[in-house]
């Protein structure tokens, strides 16, 4: 009874409910339609294949087949769903859902003997993976043809094409990615990603992982090239030069007062005092020297005070010696000192070797000095006697202005 004008599935069931020896209609490409009202179905009991392929008919005609069908043919009408827990068609084995509207693979809760399955041409975008599961005695799946979305979600349904051992009918030139459009026209045997890509809660975990190690590994730089002590420092210095930038008019500011700033550590302040003072203060070409112990102004922070010292200061002299390296307060005014250098682009420094300084006393913070000693000269304190007035004398050329 195909390519007639028939439209009322219901009517057409009534007119087979007394053919008692009818097994095979076809009543494809009509104008069949059933929206699910409470009319019952009443089809012939010896009906076992039906053909409703190319008719009008939607999800509800599952509530009217024939209970003792084994083929079953509904492609090309408008099924988007097969409901759960409505037919119940025990004798089920071949069913065609073929150029549907079906998003997802249908379950065989109502088909326990279901053997061939056709999905082909419909809008499935991630079947699930589960159907060989749900549905043990299927022989053959023919799912290709629909617009797969190569994503995550997908690779489960590829795993299960290596499972299923050959029941995917078609596989692998029918079955090709769609979307995104970067993949299509790949074939899903070639679509792969990572189970890092995929797993979120491995994905989370790494990520996780990356970002402790990444903080511990900032945290042992910081600690190990002193960051804190040198945001400390910066600080300090954008507030002294904050506080200089607000000075009322006709303070003098940083007006330069003195020849050379000393920095020196407090051991060996005995040499500074009854050497290296007597000898530049004193005689031809005096030198002004700033000592923090008699120019440090009172009321003021110690870092300020050095600030300004070293900015008053034509020039800065270090003496370095062990003890140099294990003052905290000489780093201090070296890392001023040496910010200065590079902010004015001067030649102010001047380095005086008091004792040899062994590499690995000086600590891993001082990478300024070891600079500074690898790249600039430094005056040498000589033992002998003889050697000094020469040592004086250079130490003159290098301050004078």
């Amino acid at each position: 009874l195909q390519k007639n004008k028939f439209e009322s599935l219901p009517k057409v069931s009534f007119m087979t409910s007394r053919m008692k020896s009818l097994k095979y209609l076809d009543m494809s490409n009509n104008l069949l339609r059933h929206n699910g009202a409470d009319v019952q179905c009443q089809w012939a009991e010896s009906l076992t294949e039906l053909d409703l392929s190319s008719n009008l008919l939607v999800d509800a005609v599952f509530e009217c087949l024939p209970v003792n069908v084994k083929k079953l043919g509904l492609q090309n009408n408008q099924i988007s769903n097969v409901p759960r827990g409505v037919a119940e068609l025990k004798s089920l084995e071949e069913l065609n859902l073929a150029s549907n509207r079906l998003a997802d693979l249908p379950g065989c809760s109502g088909f326990p003997s279901l053997q061939f399955l056709n999905v082909e041409m419909n809008s499935i975008l991630t079947p699930s993976a589960d159907f060989f599961q749900s549905c043990p005695r299927v022989r053959e799946l023919q799912a290709g043809h629909n617009p797969f979305k190569c994503s995550c979600e997908l690779q489960a349904f590829i795993r299960l094409e290596r499972q299923s051992g050959g029941k995917l009918f078609g596989w692998p030139a029918a079955y090709t990615c769609e979307y995104p459009e970067g993949l299509r026209g790949t074939e899903l045997k070639d679509f792969h990603l990572s189970q890092l890509a995929c797993n979120t809660t491995l994905l989370l975990v790494t990520a996780l992982l990356l970002t402790l190690v990444l903080v511990a590994a900032v945290a042992f730089l910081c600690i190990y090239l002193d960051v804190p002590w040198y945001v400390r420092m910066t600080w300090q210095w954008t507030q002294t030069k904050r506080r200089a930038w607000h000075n009322p008019p006709g303070d003098p500011g940083t007006v330069l007062q003195f020849h050379a700033f000393i920095s020196y550590s407090e051991r060996d302040s005995l040499w500074v005092k009854n050497e290296l003072i007597p000898n530049l203060e004193k005689g031809e070409g005096c030198v002004q020297l700033c000592q923090h112990e008699r120019d440090f102004i009172p009321g003021k922070s110690i870092v300020e005070n050095i600030i300004n010292c070293i900015e008053k200061s034509y020039k800065s002299i270090f003496v370095l010696s062990p003890n140099f390296v294990q003052s905290e307060w000489c780093h201090y005014e070296l890392y001023f000192a040496h910010h200065k250098l590079f902010s004015e682009n001067s030649n102010s420094l001047i380095l005086i070797l008091l004792e040899p300084i062994p590499p690995y006393l000086i600590p891993a913070r001082y990478h300024k000095l070891k600079a500074l000693m690898a790249k600039r000269t430094y005056l040498e304190w000589p033992k002998e006697r003889s050697k000094r007035a020469l040592f004086w004398a250079n130490l003159r050329a290098a301050v004078s202005i």
